[in-house]
């Protein structure tokens, strides 16, 4: 990937614009997280209800850290796990708006294994990690497909080829003993293992 379409795709959410970006499971609709209006426009391309959360990527742990309350078992998961196709439930901080969240104290926060993700996510900062796709239907594995779903909604769409990956593990780490919300990749047994 061409440094200079990660620097266009940089332009363009600092615009307030949306960007269409690899993850290392599928392909995701990005915007500034810290720009309301920004993310509202996701959830218009999405035709998503805003009682429907959506997950965040960041670049590392100091990153996930600005957004979020971290423990000892944040830590030993994120070591173990992350940059990787998990997601972790974690207490929200107040710099992120309730408009991600759905109004819930919780976010939905990972770190993609993914270089052109992590390029981007180190140069601008937070994303929303939502999937690329009209809320409901399946998420298009290649580019043409998503230009041809959402037309001039998107600025910019960085092409890493064909994305077929299962969607992550989510886990939430907020209760005494870490829930599975939702089978993936990563095992509940092997999270336990790490903690």
């Amino acid at each position: 990937m061409n440094k200079d379409f990660v620097s266009t795709a940089i332009e363009a959410l600092r615009k307030g614009e949306i960007i269409v970006y690899p993850t290392d499971t599928l392909y995701a609709l990005g915007a500034d997280v810290y720009n309301k209006e920004a993310v509202r426009k996701v959830f218009r391309i999405k035709k998503r209800p805003y009682s429907k959360p959506f997950s965040v990527a960041v670049f590392d742990f100091n990153d996930l850290e600005k957004i979020s309350y971290t423990n000892d078992i944040v830590k030993q998961v994120v070591k173990n796990f992350l940059p990787g196709p998990l997601t972790l439930l974690l207490k929200k901080k107040k710099v992120i708006s309730n408009l991600i969240t759905g109004d819930k104290d919780t976010i939905a926060v990972r770190i993609p294994k993914n270089d052109i993700a992590l390029d981007l996510l180190s140069t601008f900062g937070p994303l929303t990690a939502t999937s690329a796709n009209i809320h409901g239907k399946k998420t298009p594995c290649v580019i043409n497909d998503l230009t041809m779903q959402f037309r001039n909604n998107v600025s910019v769409y960085l092409d890493d080829g064909k994305l077929e990956g299962s969607p992550s593990t989510i886990v939430d780490l907020t209760t005494k003993k870490p829930f599975l919300v939702r089978a993936g990749t990563i095992s509940i047994d092997e999270i336990m293992k790490v903690i």
